[in-house]
């Protein structure tokens, strides 16, 4: 069984009240709603995490770009008309 942390939240009536609505027509509970949505934020800012740090070793690894280090262009002959 998974601990559970009563906590008290000091939130806007009117956004308690559509909170609550919404809870409602999902058939869930006030709590069960905040429990789906910090759960999905947790795990959206867990794999926005991952993602970043697969793509900062990608780039650290493959630096080259596909040029072998060799640049041969210069700025002028990219910029010409």
């Amino acid at each position: 069984m998974i601990e559970k942390q009563n906590i008290t939240l000091s939130i806007p009536k009117s956004l308690l009240r559509q909170a609550k609505i919404v809870a409602i027509e999902q058939d869930k509970s006030l709590s069960g709603l905040m429990i789906e949505l910090l759960t999905e934020l947790v795990e959206h800012k867990e794999e926005y995490a991952a993602a970043k740090r697969r793509h900062l070793a990608l780039l650290a690894e493959n630096n080259d770009l596909g040029i072998n280090g060799k640049i041969t262009w210069t700025r002028e002959s990219l910029h010409e008309r």
